[in-house]
């Protein structure tokens, strides 16, 4: 074929560089034979010889197949750079035109080339060429069909529908993948669309719920695109977009709390019966017209109840803000809604109680042994404090006194320290033994608690480095011994 032969009605790949370099000197008349395999199946599928003039220009036809509709596909190639001077001529791949989509991209071409026209006498040069044919986004992907349709539950997420497209250029190459984009339809941003990397097709997915009684229907308009873009004679056409209708079919959805949480204060200790809020849950299924029943879901202290009409919440037990149940002065119960829907639905409602203190609870000291030495010289005295599960101003300051019994105060004596602690100081000799001081505690309430205690008070005998006392298991001296002991000692002072 010369180079002015017309060349068949189909799209054309330039091909750059791929030079095939021949080791003889080529007369002006040579001869050429090329062979074509198939290297995929490894079998030849056309040789022939063709003799040709200098700087002209070879086809090469293959015809695949015996069938009607036979493929054909032209390699062009063309003698460059001759210079009849030089040991080296080159063949170069000019073009490549195919009439239809090729089974394989890779073709194995064996070039001979024989000098002399070809005479027997001639000497032969021979060259393998590998051409690999790559494609080029020339083909738009296009919409399988104009409409696709979904219908999905409202609440739920997921892929609702598949979208497939057609693209005749080759899998799994840029200009073959697809990218799908949501043009119009979607304010809210509640769906979204990714390319499954297996069959090219759009997974057209629900991301944030639908709601029904907001919209029952959605219209979104989708452009798919490739990845590569194409070549600038094509263009993405009318079949590149599609539309969805998106169906939301209506389901029965639970009641809904408001506020929720609810947050009230109350005081402990109110009594049983006394109001602590009024629930509100409301039912999404505007257009269906379902009555709301209320109940109790969590109530770890069992000290609330709930009308189930009217959604009421009363105490059915006293309120304690130091209760295990209660932190950072904060008492929290569930509670649920019920419509009578088919099937019936349920929400679930938070109420959260804060407690503010109430002076129930009266002081204790701490600790409950203190220790002194025999010897009242040695000036030993004894820390204790106060401790109350109360709040301020409820519990500190605290006053601690001796107790009531008589005499006491000639043996023992307490002083305040600060708000909190006070000492315990033994004003003259003991024996070693343990003694029950009575100790009365007050705290700053209004009104204010008090509560009698008695602490444990060590006299032990004491040196520089080390203190003597009686264990726990010796004997206790009671407040009729101390009475004793104080008694003979005013006698012997004065006789």
């Amino acid at each position: 074929m010369s180079e002015n032969s017309q060349d068949p009605g189909c799209n054309i790949l330039i091909f750059h560089g791929q030079q095939l370099c021949f080791l003889s000197h080529f007369p002006k008349n040579f001869t050429f034979g090329v062979k074509l395999q198939n290297v995929f199946k490894g079998r030849t599928l056309f040789q022939n010889i063709l003799n040709i003039a200098s700087q002209s220009l070879l086809a090469l036809c293959l015809r695949q197949g015996m069938s009607e509709r036979p493929r054909l596909v032209y390699f062009y190639f063309q003698l460059i750079n001759t210079d009849f001077k030089t040991i080296r001529d080159k063949l170069a791949l000019h073009r490549c035109v195919f009439l239809q989509t090729l089974p394989t991209t890779t073709y194995q071409l064996e070039i001979v080339a024989k000098d002399m026209a070809g005479s027997e006498v001639g000497l032969t040069g021979t060259a393998t060429a590998t051409i690999t044919i790559t494609d080029k986004n020339d083909h738009a992907p296009e919409f399988t069909h104009p409409l696709f349709e979904a219908r999905v539950y409202e609440g739920s997420r997921g892929v609702v529908v598949n979208l497939t497209v057609d693209d005749r250029d080759d899998p799994a190459t840029g200009a073959w993948r697809a990218i799908y984009s949501i043009i119009s339809g979607d304010p809210k941003r509640s769906f979204e669309i990714q390319t499954n990397p297996d069959n090219n097709e759009g997974m057209l997915s629900v991301v944030k719920p639908l709601d029904y009684e907001t919209t029952a229907f959605h219209t979104l308009l989708i452009r798919v695109e490739n990845e590569d873009p194409l070549i600038p004679d094509v263009g993405y056409g009318p079949s590149s977009t599609a539309t969805v209708h998106v169906t939301v079919e209506d389901v029965n959805e639970g009641p809904v709390f408001f506020p929720d949480p609810l947050m009230v204060t109350r005081m402990e200790n109110i009594p049983v019966g006394s109001f602590v809020a009024s629930l509100n849950a409301t039912d999404p299924d505007i257009l269906e017209m379902q009555s709301i029943r209320y109940a109790v879901l969590s109530d770890p202290a069992g000290w609330l109840s709930v009308n189930p009409v009217r959604g009421t919440v009363n105490t059915s037990a006293s309120l304690d803000r130091e209760s295990p149940y209660v932190q950072a002065n904060k008492y929290t119960a569930l509670f649920i809604a019920t419509d009578n829907g088919t099937p019936p639905a349920t929400g679930t409602g938070t109420l959260i109680i804060h407690l503010e203190d109430y002076n129930d609870n009266a002081p204790f000291v701490v600790p409950s042994v203190a220790q002194v030495c025999e010897d009242a010289g040695d000036m030993n005295v004894a820390i204790v404090g106060g401790r109350d599960k109360d709040l301020p101003p409820n519990a500190a300051p605290f006053k601690i006194e001796l107790g009531k019994q008589p005499g006491l105060d000639k043996t023992w004596k307490v002083t305040r320290l600060n708000s909190t602690h006070s000492q315990i100081m033994l004003l003259h000799s003991l024996k070693k033994a343990n003694y029950q001081l009575p100790l009365l505690i007050t705290d700053s309430g209004v009104p204010p608690l008090s509560n009698s205690t008695e602490v444990k008070v060590q006299v032990c005998i004491c040196t520089k480095t080390k203190r003597y006392c009686s264990s726990a298991h010796s004997h206790r001296t009671s407040l009729v011994v101390l009475l004793a002991t104080l008694l003979l000692v005013l006698l012997c002072k004065y006789p």
